[in-house]
């Protein structure tokens, strides 16, 4: 099995690029820059999300992990429409190679608070990350809108997401909203990135959005 890890130079990606090494995994990490992995023994591929030879860098992959942000600049302004653009271009496109799965980095204000109420919606959601989580909830919305044949998995980490080493067990969750005894949601990188990847190992949740906190 061979895992392509999409947007492995950014924050969360180089922690799942990392781990997957450390767990031998035979691995592809498509950037956009390969020059910042230079100097590396790993497979690396330029990829243009836009390019007419798109599918040949999916070519002989099993899995993709696609950890694509939306604070990406374009001409000057964060792109946080890349986010529902890449997974709908995804969806469409991974049926048509080999990859039979595909795990996304997903974020936490989509997460019900409520029956009905996204976090992101509630006025203590800080300003700031609006956009960008508001583009993770399109992305989630096109994922369960989709018919085809592709297992995908959506993995929201929790509202807290920070650099640190793991702290111990992680709790997997679903849709909800949720918080450990001191009413916060929080999860380090290294944490978020050992699920993701004991996901992939495990394949519980198929076509569902799970989320990740302490």
């Amino acid at each position: 099995m061979k895992i392509g890890i999409l947007g492995a130079t950014g924050w969360i990606g180089s922690e799942l690029l990392t781990q997957a090494r450390a767990r031998g995994y035979a691995l592809a990490a498509l950037v956009r820059d390969p020059s910042k992995l230079a100097g590396t023994e790993l497979d690396v591929r330029a990829i243009d999300l836009d390019g007419a030879l798109i599918a040949e860098s999916f070519a002989d992959l099993d899995v993709v992990i696609c950890a694509v942000g939306g604070r990406a600049v374009l001409d000057g302004k964060s792109n946080h429409q890349l986010v529902p653009k890449t997974a709908a271009k995804l969806l469409a496109l991974l049926p048509h190679t080999q990859v039979k799965r595909l795990l996304w980095v997903g974020g936490a204000g989509s997460l019900e608070v409520a029956s009905g109420v996204s976090l992101v919606s509630t006025p203590e959601f800080p300003e700031e990350y609006k956009a960008e989580a508001l583009a993770q909830g399109e992305a989630l919305a096109i994922f369960q809108g989709y018919q085809g044949e592709l297992n995908w998995t959506f993995v929201s980490p929790a509202a807290e997401i920070y650099p640190g080493d793991s702290q111990g067990d992680y709790r997997v969750g679903g849709d909800s909203f949720f918080t450990d005894e001191k009413g916060r949601s929080h999860i380090s990188v290294t944490d978020y990135a050992r699920a993701m990847l004991d996901e992939l190992d495990s394949g519980k949740h198929p076509q569902q959005r799970i989320s990740i906190a302490y």
